[in-house]
C-alpha cells in the first residue's frame, strides 16, 4: 500500500483545509498573519504531508476526505439533505441567467467572490436555504422583484453583512434564510438593479 501522506490532494482538500483555517480565524485560535501564511501552504500543497503542517495544531487536523486516504476511506464530497456547494479560494463563482437554482446552498469563499444573480430564474424555490463561509472573500446575491431574505443567522468577526432587500417575506419573490459565517469578507443582499432601473424609466 502506497504512503498516505504521498497521496495527491484535490482542490476540494484544499478548500476544506482553508475553510477550517478561517473558521481558526473567527473561533480567536490563530491571528490575521497567521491565516494568510498558513493559506498560502494550503494552496500550494500537493499531497496530505505538505497538507498537514497548517493544521497540525488545529482540532481537527486534515480534512476527512484526506485523513481518511490510507485508510481505504473514499473521499466524499459533503452535499448533505441535496445541499448544492459552490466554493472558491481566490477566484470568482458567478451564476446569471435563467440557471438551476436548489433549495439549499452552501456558499464558501476564501479570498474570492461568489456571485449569484436569481433576477432573471424563471422558477425559485419559495424558500431557500443557503449557508455561507468566507474568510476575506465576498458573496452577492441579488434577488428578483418581491424577494426578501432573512440573515440574523449570519456571524462575523470584522467581516460585513448588507441587505436592501425586506427581512420577511410577503411579496411575489424567493425568501431566502441566510445563516453561517463573515470572517473578514463581506456579504450582500440586494435586488435587481434592472428592476430599479425599470421603475424609474417606468
Amino acid at each position: 500500500m502506497s504512503d498516505p501522506d504521498s497521496i495527491r490532494i484535490s482542490d476540494a482538500d484544499r478548500e476544506a483545509a482553508a475553510k477550517r483555517l478561517h473558521d481558526a480565524l473567527g473561533e480567536g485560535r490563530i491571528t490575521l498573519v497567521e491565516l494568510e501564511e498558513r493559506l498560502g501552504v494550503v494552496y500550494a500543497a500537493r499531497t496530505a504531508a505538505e497538507l498537514r503542517p497548517p493544521l497540525a495544531d488545529l482540532p481537527g487536523g486534515l480534512p476527512p476526505s484526506v485523513a481518511g486516504a490510507g485508510a481505504g476511506v473514499p473521499a466524499r464530497r459533503t452535499e448533505e439533505s441535496g445541499r448544492v456547494q459552490l466554493r472558491t479560494g481566490a477566484g470568482t463563482v458567478k451564476r446569471t441567467g435563467d440557471w438551476q437554482v436548489p433549495a439549499a446552498l452552501q456558499l464558501t469563499t476564501s479570498m474570492g467572490t461568489i456571485h449569484l444573480d436569481l433576477s432573471e430564474v424563471r422558477q425559485l424555490p419559495p424558500r431557500i436555504d443557503i449557508e455561507v463561509s468566507t474568510g476575506m472573500g465576498e458573496i452577492v446575491l441579488v434577488l428578483p422583484e418581491g424577494g426578501s431574505a432573512d440573515v440574523d443567522g449570519v456571524h462575523g468577526s470584522w467581516g460585513e453583512v448588507k441587505t436592501k432587500v425586506p427581512a420577511t417575506p410577503g411579496g411575489s419573490g424567493p425568501h431566502l434564510v441566510v445563516h453561517g459565517k463573515v470572517g473578514m469578507g463581506s456579504l450582500t443582499v440586494r435586488g435587481s438593479r434592472r428592476g430599479w432601473w425599470k421603475a424609474v424609466i417606468g
